[in-house]
C-alpha cells in the first residue's frame, strides 16, 4: 500500500508547481520533499516525474495517484467529520482563518455566542488574507478559512479541494470627505487601494476602468481601518465593505453601492464541511451575520 503522506506530497506538487512551493506550504525542506518523491517512486515502481526546463511535470502514471489521492483524502475527510457527528457532545479545536473585517465583526461575535452555547469547542483563530490562508487549509493548518470574493474576479475553482459555503453579500460603498456627483469626478483624486494582485485591487480598479480613468493610486495597505482614516483626513477616496461599521458611525461620505457588493463566504477542505465543529462554527458566523445586519441594516 502507498504511503498517504507521500501521496500528499506528490498531490501538492501538481497543484504548486515547483518542489521550493511545496517544501514552504507543508514547512519541509526541499531535500526532503525530494526524497519523500523518490521513495513513492520506488514504492509505485514507475517514474512519477519527467524534466521540463528548469522544473518538472508530473508524468501520466502520477496524476494517475493524484487524482486517486483526491478521492481518497475527501473520503477521510468525511469518515472524520461522520465519526464526530455520532459523538454525543461536540467537542475539540477549529483552527479559522479570517480576512481583517471579518475577523472584526464577525469573529468575536462568534466566540461569545460559542462560550455561552458549546463551551467545550475550542476556536484558534487568525487574522490572514485569503491568498495566504487558503493554502492552510491543505496542509491543514487552518480547518476553516473566511474568504472573500469579488464581481469578475473569483478565485480559481479547485472543487475537488475545497467547498463553499455562502454566508453574506456586503456592500462596497465609495468613501469620500467631500460630495462629488459621480465617481468620474475622482478620476484626479488620491486613491487608496488594497495591494497590486489582490482581487480587492483588480476589482476596484476595473471600477474605475469602467467610469473612464485610471485611478491615481497614493496609498496601499491591506488594512480597512487606515483606507477609512484616509478618507476620513481628506488624503484620499476608496471603496469601503459595510461591514466596516459594525461599531461605529462613519465620518466620511458613503455613495450609494450601486450593486457592487463582495461575496463573504466560508472554504473548508473538500469533504470537511459536514464536521459538526465546522457546522457549529458557521451557526455562530451566521449568528454574528444577524446581528451585525441588524445594527446596520
Amino acid at each position: 500500500m502507498y504511503n498517504l503522506r507521500r501521496l500528499v506530497v506528490l498531490r501538492e506538487l501538481k497543484h504548486r508547481g515547483t518542489l521550493a512551493a511545496v517544501a514552504s506550504a507543508m514547512s519541509y525542506s526541499p531535500s526532503a520533499v525530494s526524497q519523500q518523491l523518490t521513495l513513492l517512486e520506488s514504492e509505485v515502481g514507475a517514474p512519477l516525474l519527467e524534466r521540463e526546463g528548469r522544473g518538472v511535470r508530473l508524468t501520466p502514471q502520477a496524476e494517475i495517484l493524484v487524482a486517486r489521492t483526491e478521492k481518497a483524502l475527501r473520503e477521510l475527510e468525511r469518515a472524520e467529520a461522520e465519526i464526530a457527528a455520532s459523538l454525543r457532545e461536540t467537542s475539540g479545536t477549529i483552527k479559522v482563518a479570517a480576512f481583517q473585517t471579518a475577523m472584526l465583526a464577525l469573529v468575536p461575535v462568534a466566540l461569545t455566542w460559542l462560550r455561552e452555547n458549546h463551551p467545550r469547542i475550542r476556536v484558534e483563530a487568525t487574522q490572514a488574507e485569503p491568498d495566504t490562508s487558503l493554502p492552510g487549509l491543505l496542509t491543514r493548518e487552518f480547518d476553516l478559512v473566511i474568504d472573500e470574493t469579488f464581481p469578475g474576479h473569483a478565485r480559481p475553482a479547485r472543487a475537488s479541494e475545497f467547498e463553499h459555503h455562502p454566508l453574506y453579500e456586503d456592500a462596497m460603498r465609495l468613501a469620500t470627505s467631500a460630495p462629488v456627483e459621480s465617481l468620474a469626478d475622482l478620476a484626479e483624486h488620491p486613491w487608496v487601494m488594497e495591494p497590486a494582485g489582490t482581487p480587492a485591487r483588480a476589482w476596484a480598479t476595473g471600477i474605475c476602468h469602467a467610469a473612464g480613468f485610471e485611478p491615481d493610486v497614493a496609498y496601499v495597505s491591506a488594512d480597512m481601518l487606515v483606507h477609512a482614516r484616509l478618507v476620513e483626513e481628506g488624503h484620499a477616496v476608496a471603496f469601503l465593505p459595510d461591514m466596516l461599521w459594525f461599531d461605529r458611525t462613519p465620518c466620511l461620505l458613503l455613495a450609494g453601492s450601486a450593486g457592487h457588493t463582495r461575496s463573504v463566504l466560508a472554504t473548508a477542505r473538500a469533504g470537511a464541511g459536514e464536521h459538526p465543529l465546522i457546522q457549529t462554527f458557521l451557526t455562530a458566523i451566521r449568528h454574528a451575520i444577524g446581528e451585525l445586519a441588524a445594527r446596520t441594516g
